[in-house]
């Protein structure tokens, strides 16, 4: 939007011109997005408080979370209107990753949105039925994959690139879609796992994103695309601006959000922050290094899984609580020592995740 009219007055004043360059508009993006949470995350926890909407607390999770309940909750929200409006101040609106982005994100926050409030209106911890979430996360999951697959335009749109290698990009076909969904839906739930203590999930997806946004960056310029022997996805780039204001929203939820919480993201924020994590890193082709990236949050998944399936099967329980951080909150690790310790294990596997760049 403000892209076009700083176009416009470029004609005038050439100091606009600077607006035009997608490093800057991705930097200002970041920097409206925590600008404006700042501003606006107080309002937005006092009338969320005075709507009672006040998180729910399982009786059976850990006793020192019960102290928590009633803390207001559906703060993602905030973030999606930051992110959203910020992407839409800053974004080329004429490109069709952009809205891609915004309209996935979008979809799995109102998913998100139906389960907290069925939270707070019922007094239920555990909110929409499982199989009706799934299925709408299920849906939008498969219109956005095959959206992409129809809209790809080049051979390596649509391969499965295997990082620390040159040149091994594997076609996919209709597969693509297949992956695509997986990739949307696995790291929505993922990162909605992950959402259990004070700002565990908030800051690893802001280090993920950011990583992302440099990805997107590099793969939507074929100059450095070339350079690094990567994919160039012509319009990619402009998922920078995307991931920045990510960034900016993230840093200014977590300044609420951090220990101890006031206010937590709840469903409407994990959901929609997983699929936007996903469906950039489907559409700049590096799907196998955001799960290098993000392995915090596929640690906390491959947790309940085998939790759920080792009761099933054994009658046993591997970890004390699952997901993963329950077990070493009731190991006796307080709570700030595990949110802090997972947040340097993400920064350093975002690292590793971006030497794959450079390592090939």
């Amino acid at each position: 939007m403000l892209l076009w009219l700083t176009d416009y007055l470029s004609e005038f004043v050439r100091a606009f011109s600077v607006f035009q360059y997608l490093t800057f508009r991705t930097m200002v993006a970041a920097l409206t997005g925590l600008a404006v949470s700042l501003l606006i995350g107080p309002w937005v926890i006092r009338k969320l408080s005075h709507h009672q909407i006040g998180q729910s607390v399982r009786d059976d999770g850990p006793k020192s979370h019960l102290s928590k309940a009633g803390t207001p909750t559906m703060g993602g929200a905030l973030i999606l209107i930051v992110l959203l409006s910020t992407t839409l101040l800053w974004g080329d609106l004429s490109n069709h990753y952009v809205w891609t982005a915004m309209l996935v994100t979008l979809a799995f926050g109102v998913v998100g949105w139906v389960d907290d409030y069925l939270k707070v209106a019922k007094k239920n911890s555990r909110g929409l039925i499982a199989r009706y979430k799934y299925f709408w996360q299920s849906v939008i999951g498969l219109t956005a994959a095959i959206y992409l697959y129809w809209s790809a335009s080049a051979p390596q749109d649509t391969a499965l690139i295997v990082p620390f290698f040159k040149e091994v990009a594997i076609p996919l076909g209709v597969g693509y879609v297949l992956l695509a969904y997986l990739m949307i839906v696995g790291m929505s739930n993922a990162v909605n796992l992950t959402d259990g203590l004070d700002g565990l999930a908030i800051l690893p997806t802001v280090l993920v994103a950011a990583a992302l946004g440099a990805i997107a960056y590099v793969a939507g310029n074929i100059e450095f695309a070339e350079y690094l022997q990567i994919p160039y996805i012509a319009g990619s780039g402009e998922l920078a601006v995307f991931c920045g204001g990510l960034i900016g929203a993230g840093l200014g939820f977590l300044w609420f959000n951090t220990y101890p919480a006031q206010v937590f993201m709840g469903d409407v924020g994990a959901l929609a922050l997983g699929a936007a994590l996903g469906v950039v890193a489907i559409i700049v082709r590096h799907e196998i290094v955001l799960l290098i990236m993000g392995g915090l949050f596929v640690l906390e998944t491959v947790s309940v899984i085998m939790q759920v399936a080792s009761y099933r099967l054994t009658g046993r329980r591997i970890f004390r609580m699952a997901p993963i951080h329950h077990h070493f909150e009731l190991k006796g690790w307080p709570e700030p020592r595990v949110i802090v310790r997972f947040w340097i294990i993400t920064l350093v596997l975002v690292l590793i995740g971006l030497s794959t760049l450079k390592l090939r």
